[in-house]
């Protein structure tokens, strides 16, 4: 597990970068689930215009990163890779999203949000 320390607010930048280096560095596309705990990516947000069924069509599809809310992330099929913005929201999105995010990420899990609030989330139980 990877730490990178962020303000809520700055926790799905910090997220972005965090993809921006891994496909960079080598890693594919659908090798990246990203969870959000508050606010929606943008880009979940604007797929799941589109309506649900072709939302999870491009998650079946895992040819791109993959972005999701911490209330669906139960649902995501595991990849190599998983990054958690915690961005905000009730601290149960968090511990929705870190649980998913642990049980989920084949090889590296990497969180973006304020240290002391994932500590006490992970602390929960997680």
């Amino acid at each position: 597990m990877q730490l990178i320390p962020a303000s809520p607010e700055g926790a799905l930048d910090a997220a972005e970068e965090a993809v921006d280096l891994l496909l960079d560095s080598g890693r594919t596309p659908g090798d990246v689930l990203v969870i959000t705990t508050g606010e929606q990516h943008p880009w979940a947000a604007h797929e799941l215009s589109f309506g649900e069924s072709a939302y999870w069509a491009q998650h079946d599809a895992g040819d791109d990163v993959f972005y999701a809310d911490a209330a669906l992330a139960a649902r995501a099929a595991s990849r190599p890779v998983v990054v958690v913005a915690v961005n905000g929201g009730p601290e149960a999105a968090a511990v929705t999203a870190l649980s998913a995010a642990h049980s989920r990420a084949g090889a590296l899990l990497i969180v973006c949000g304020d240290p002391q609030r994932i500590n006490s989330v992970l602390g929960a139980g997680v």
